[in-house]
């Protein structure tokens, strides 16, 4: 078991989610990017003290490991190596569980508390990759089925049903030929009323003596 921990710490390495010494894990901390900080089994009290703390300011697990110093740099290409962080959940979750497998009593709450924020993290993955999908192709809206028990909706109303007695609502279109017999309607009342209003301030017309000319005054009138 211990050799399976180590090397599962050599493939977080190669994918590179593995910070080795103590300023790149206090760093990674720091930007709550550390998952698990394990440290030597023979590490120093100060160096213990400092991985316990970088893991309060991370958020994150401290756990201490059977490998010593130098089994831990040789899975993770150096010397000697007293504390490391793992910066991967998934990979995270796999060396607590076989860290589990030694000794369940003293890892397994860390092994239940990983896949808690392995589950949290594959659900924010999800909505992130939905989110994005529906952003590329649209939101499309799920059609509600009609509810059988449901009252159903009243019909609408025609257009003449929508019509209220103060409305005014719009005449039907004319056809041409009803359109020219309203314009002939139109041009013959309004000669009407010109030929009326053209003698409206004329005055009548006497009639008296000399109105009419007999013959004979007509004939003195050219005479003279």
């Amino acid at each position: 078991m211990t050799d399976a921990v180590l090397s599962m710490l050599g493939l977080a390495l190669k994918a590179g989610k593995v910070d080795i010494g103590e300023e790149p894990v206090g760093a990674a901390a720091r930007a709550k990017k550390a998952r698990v900080i394990l440290v030597a089994d023979d590490a120093a009290p100060s160096s213990q003290r400092r991985a316990r703390s970088f893991a309060e300011s991370g958020a994150c697990l401290c756990l201490t490991i059977p490998q010593r110093k130098d089994d831990l740099g040789r899975a993770l290409g150096r010397t000697s190596v007293a504390m490391c962080a793992v910066t991967d959940i998934g990979f995270a979750c796999a060396v607590a569980e076989k860290l589990s497998r030694m000794d369940e009593a003293r890892y397994g709450p860390a092994l239940a508390a990983l896949q808690v924020k392995a589950q949290r993290a594959r659900q924010r993955k999800q909505e992130q990759e939905a989110h994005e999908k529906n952003v590329r192709t649209g939101k499309k809206k799920a059609v509600k089925a009609p509810d059988s028990g449901a009252k159903a909706a009243p019909p609408e109303k025609t257009a003449a049903a929508k019509v209220g007695p103060g409305d005014n609502p719009r005449p039907p279109r004319q056809t041409e030929k009803q359109r020219q017999q309203a314009r002939e309607k139109r041009r013959r009342t309004a000669e009407k009323e010109a030929s009326r209003d053209r003698y409206a301030l004329s005055r009548p017309v006497k009639k008296g003596k000399g109105s009419k000319q007999t013959g004979t005054n007509r004939a003195k009138a050219r005479s003279h």
